[in-house]
């Protein structure tokens, strides 16, 4: 006999506690994707029975989790600013972190119809996030990868989100001649011998979309250098950084002659977003 929605649950947490912080919120997550159904199931029907497939793809969820594969991939989406996304190892899975971004690109004076660029744009969280809150910006999204920029196209498509296109560029390579009141970007930050590249949800991710040389600052310096030539004047840039990196990019970016430099911290209380404008 299966068990019910409420046991299903019980048992999934009991199996994922010993390599899951969050053991029974991922069987919650696991089950209701299996069912199709909203988190308000779990609480309007904990005693409905499930069907002999459903258990078992439960059971193999449960399994794939129990070996350290992101609840994401295991369902193939994600949640990110209240917009469901698809996600898939291709590219970084978004966190509740860069939120942190997308609410300082939103607090930026720009113009109403703003030019926004956002760089290595993975699923095109950060892209689409700021479309749905500024329908009258003009918003392009690139990411270098050909999967990534098909993905964040599926997620642009599905979402209806029609004030953001997705192109192929790596870096600024595609943009010749264009000019952006607000650039936004989560670059690769992690130096090579981090010791979290081998712990938890990470493990499954894109090492191109993690690691970047020189301590984790190259693909930053190339970014705050290159931005110099496609910023209007006043233009913002936002970067996106490593904890421990703020007083490097706040250098980098008084080095290069931007202004009004300053640092935001996460709902972590860590330093998470360094931004300045260009005169």
């Amino acid at each position: 006999m299966t068990p019910s929605v409420e046991n299903a649950i019980a048992a999934g947490a009991d199996l994922l506690a010993s390599s899951s912080e969050s053991a029974k919120l991922d069987a919650q997550v696991l089950l209701l994707n299996i069912l199709q159904k909203p988190r308000s199931y779990l609480f309007t029907w904990p005693e409905k029975q499930l069907t002999d497939e459903q258990y078992q793809a439960f059971q193999c969820a449960c399994e794939r989790r129990l070996q350290g594969e992101p609840v994401s991939h295991i369902t193939g989406c994600r949640e990110f600013w209240s917009l469901q996304f698809e996600v898939n190892p291709t590219t970084l899975i978004p966190r509740p972190d860069t939120e942190t971004l997308v609410e300082l690109a939103l607090e930026c004076k720009v113009p109403k119809n703003a030019k926004v660029l956002d760089l290595g744009t993975g699923t095109g969280a950060i892209a689409l996030a700021l479309g749905s809150e500024m329908p009258s910006w003009d918003i392009i999204a690139v990411d270098r990868i050909d999967d990534a920029v098909a993905l964040a196209k599926r997620n642009q498509e599905r979402l209806a989100i029609n004030n953001v296109t997705v192109e192929q560029s790596n870096w600024f390579s595609a943009l010749k001649n264009k000019k952006f009141d607000l650039i936004v970007t989560n670059p690769p930050y992690i130096e090579h011998d981090d010791v979290h590249l081998h712990q938890g949800d990470v493990r499954f991710e894109p090492l191109s979309a993690l690691v970047a040389d020189d301590a984790g600052l190259a693909d930053i310096k190339q970014i705050i250098t290159q931005s110099r030539d496609y910023l209007l004047s006043s233009g913002y840039l936002l970067i996106e950084h490593g904890f421990e990196q703020s007083a490097a990019v706040r250098h980098i970016l008084n080095k290069m002659a931007f202004i009004n430099v300053s640092t935001v911290k996460d709902l972590g209380n860590n330093d998470r977003v360094t931004f300045g404008q260009w005169p």
